[in-house]
This record gives structure tokens, C-alpha cells and sequence, in this order.
């Protein structure tokens, strides 16, 4: 049991975490940062061990009597639990404690609803909150809504508010799901631009506050909302971007996860997911630092396989600068990088991770000895908007000499584009590259 300092201004609130056999144990940190993220102010934090949980308060009634006395004696007014309750086990403790009693999945909710800012992310958070909602409507501290009223307007003669509700519930998901398919319409009108024009789709997922939107920012220079808190982003954010040695790629950064997500909440936010579920490469960020490190990563691939997503993953082990890694890549066969040890916060890595992403996305990067002619100046400016060339010298004919490292089916697409002909480019390692014409620009054009 422990005990906070407290501060004005935030909803004043017990924790209670418990510890199942059965059940995976929780992160007693995490969920005090969740409440914190939420605006509660913490008044004591319990702990609870359980064989199994009671089906009627989910806790011992002896348990449940020593909470009503602390929240009779810090006033406080909500109960958090981190596990997810049952309606009814929400009700018998709300009547009992004579406070509000949520669970870990309304806490979450609550976080989204203060982070959702654009309008798809409002849709998605109402979705779920209404979703939650409808099995929790017989609540010790809404009101009564068994009362019979009259039927005025939508409420038919006799019905009960409770009915109404219920109806009225039903009528709004099913208004919110109409909007978010045609939300998922637009996000798939983009994606069809995008793949016709051949341009990958980077994806970036994690644990919350494992540093994806830092990384986000540093990679697209842009200025999404970053900070040390769980949930700091919820919004989807896509930014096209020239990478080095790829050339135009999209980059998107999505909603953090955590452990025990509800499936309700993972069903809710697919508009939100799907750009997951469509990325060309998945950059699997993950906070090196934590104690809590492999279970994270295992919370952050239950939801990936959960919604379906099959993209190759490149694990980005962010905050080198806190763990006291060095920066380099491991690789899980010669051809395919596993892992990049990178920090977002410092820079450190950061070229090791574009590299990283080059040979994930094109292949091994390798060193070629380039000849052109003045006449392909266009080329030159391609490989240079690349970033891929180390060196250059004109020779006594006045031709340009260029030494570049790029991969091999990259350095191809751009000379078979440019119709400049390999032989003459690349001397004896043009032979690397006799496939037919056709049959590059049938792979180009899928």
C-alpha cells in the first residue's frame, strides 16, 4: 500500500492493481502513469493478491470494506482498478465503496478522449466509449433509470429510460461506424494513389512513450506532439519525405499500444490501424530502457497479430542514451536487418537506421563505380537527391566518375527510367542487372 503527496486539481483517486495467477500480472508504474495521464490525483495506490478473481467485486468483500473506509476518510471520489471489470462487478463495488468505480479499459478510454484531436480520432475514441458504455447503463450513481416515464418524442408509451438509452446508444454506433467507413474510403483512396505511384508506406508502431513520435519528427522534420507521457499522440499522422538512398517514401506514426488492449478497443481504432496493416516495412519502436522491455514488445506483437498485420518489421530499439547501448544494427540473416539501436532523443544511430530501412526495403546495399556521360547530368541529380554518392571526378574525356552505395534494384530503377544504358554506366557489373525490360516494368508498375 502506498501513499502520494497530494495535489489540487485533478479527480481525487484510489488505485487498485491486483495480482491473478491466472491472470497475466500488471505493470504497478504503467498504471499509475495511466492515471496520471488521465488527471487523477493519486490519494493511495493498493495492492491486491488473488488466487482467482471473485465474480462479485472481483476482490474480497474483506478487501472491498477496507477500500469504502479510505474513501470515506480521504474523501476520495473514483476507484480505479487496474483489470477489466464486469457491469455487475462495477455495480456491487459502486455500491459498496458509494464512488465511482472504473476499470483499466474506461481509464484508457478517458486518455484517448483527452488526446483525440482531429475529427476520425473523436469518431474512433466516441465509438468505443459507446461501445464500453452500453453494458455499463445500470450504474449505482447515474441515476434511475428503470424509472417508467411517458413516451414525448423517441420513447414509446411505457418504455423505460434505461430502453431509450439503450436505443439511443445503438442508433449513435451505428451513425459513428457509417462515418469512420467513410473515413477508411479516403485513407483507401491515398493508398491507391501511393502504391500506383510505387511509393512504400513506413510505418511506425510501439509500446506508448517508447519514442515513436520523437523519431517521427526527426525523420519527416515535422512537429507532431511529443512528450514523456503514456498516450501523448492518438491521431494518425502521415508525412511524405525523400529518403536517403529509397527516395519518396510515406511516413506514418500511430496510436501507442499497451498491455491488455481490448479487443473492443483494437476493433475501434482500425481506421487508425489500417495504415499498419498496409505499410510496405513496420518500424517496431521499441524503449531499450525499460525494465519492462519484452513484455512490451510481446503486448505490441499480440495487437499487430491480432489486427492482421503482416509487413516486414524492423525493431528499432530507441533510447540508447538512457540503456547505455551503442548504436548498431544486428541482423537475422545476411540480407535482412532484425534490429538498429538508435536514440531519437540524441541522433545517435540515426544513419544506421537509414541504412536499416534501405536494405530492408530494396535489398543489401552495395558499392558501384559509375561512368557517365555530361549528357546524363539528370542521373547525377537523382543520385545526389538520393544521398547515396561518396565521391566524384571528372576525367581527361570529361567524363563524371561516381562512387556511390545504394542498392542494387534501387541504382536500376533510376538508369532503366532515365533509358540510359547500363553497359556503358556501370562497365563489368552491368551484368548484374540482364533482366529483360519488360519484365522491369512490370515489377515497377505493381
Amino acid at each position: 500500500m502506498e501513499y502520494f503527496e497530494q495535489h489540487q486539481g485533478g479527480e481525487r483517486a484510489i488505485l487498485v492493481s491486483v495480482s491473478v495467477q491466472l491472470l497475466d500480472d500488471l505493470d504497478a508504474e504503467e498504471f499509475r502513469l495511466l492515471a496520471q495521464s488521465a488527471g487523477a490525483e493519486i490519494l493511495q495506490h493498493i495492492s491486491v493478491q488473488r488466487n482467482k478473481p471473485d465474480p462479485k467485486f472481483f476482490i474480497g468483500s474483506g478487501k472491498v470494506d477496507e477500500i469504502a473506509e479510505l474513501v470515506q476518510e480521504l474523501e476520495a471520489e473514483l476507484v480505479i482498478f487496474d483489470h477489466s471489470l464486469s457491469p455487475a462487478q462495477e455495480r456491487n463495488l459502486e455500491r459498496i465503496l458509494k464512488c465511482r468505480v472504473i476499470d483499466r479499459t474506461g481509464l484508457i478510454l478517458d486518455i484517448f478522449a483527452l488526446r483525440a484531436r482531429t475529427h476520425e480520432g473523436k469518431l474512433q475514441v466516441e465509438l468505443a466509449q459507446l461501445k464500453h458504455l452500453s453494458t455499463r447503463l445500470i450504474r449505482g450513481f447515474t441515476g434511475n433509470l428503470e424509472q417508467q416515464k411517458g413516451g414525448i418524442g423517441l420513447r414509446g408509451p411505457g418504455e423505460s429510460q434505461l430502453e431509450t438509452d439503450r436505443r439511443l446508444i445503438r442508433v449513435r454506433i451505428t451513425q459513428l461506424k457509417e462515418k469512420l467507413i467513410k473515413v477508411q474510403q479516403t485513407r483507401l483512396q491515398g493508398r491507391a494513389a501511393r502504391q500506383k505511384a510505387a511509393i512504400p508506406t513506413i510505418s511506425l508502431v510501439g509500446y506508448t512513450n517508447a519514442g515513436k513520435s520523437t523519431l517521427f519528427n526527426i525523420l519527416a522534420k515535422s512537429d507532431v506532439y511529443a512528450a514523456d507521457q503514456l498516450f501523448a499522440t492518438l491521431d494518425p499522422t502521415l508525412r511524405r519525405l525523400d529518403w536517403d538512398g529509397i527516395g519518396t517514401v510515406v511516413l506514418a506514426d500511430t496510436v501507442g499500444f499497451v498491455r491488455n488492449l481490448q479487443h473492443d478497443l483494437v476493433e475501434s481504432f482500425k481506421a487508425t490501424l489500417e495504415e499498419t496493416l498496409e505499410a510496405t516495412l513496420l518500424l517496431h519502436v521499441v524503449d531499450s530502457s525499460s525494465p519492462n522491455m519484452l513484455e512490451q514488445i510481446e503486448a505490441v506483437e499480440s495487437v499487430l497479430k491480432e489486427i492482421g498485420a503482416d509487413a516486414p518489421i524492423l525493431h528499432v530499439y530507441n533510447k540508447i542514451d538512457q540503456s547505455g547501448d551503442s548504436a548498431k544494427i544486428i541482423y537475422k540473416s545476411p540480407d535482412f536487418p532484425d534490429r538498429v539501436y538508435v536514440s531519437a532523443h540524441s541522433g545517435e544511430g540515426l544513419a544506421l537506421l537509414s541504412q536499416a530501412v534501405q536494405q530492408c526495403l530494396l535489398g543489401q546495399l552495395q558499392h558501384f563505380n559509375l561512368v557517365l556521360k555530361p549528357a546524363y547530368g539528370k542521373l547525377r541529380t537523382q543520385l545526389y537527391t538520393l544521398n547515396v554518392i561518396q565521391s566524384e571526378h571528372y576525367d581527361e574525356q570529361g567524363d563524371l566518375h561516381l562512387s556511390v552505395c545504394i542498392a542494387p534494384q534501387k541504382l536500376e530503377q533510376i538508369i532503366r527510367q532515365a533509358h540510359l544504358p547500363l553497359d556503358e554506366i556501370l562497365g563489368e557489373k552491368a551484368a548484374l542487372f540482364k533482366r529483360p525490360l519488360e519484365e522491369f516494368e512490370y515489377v515497377k508498375d505493381q
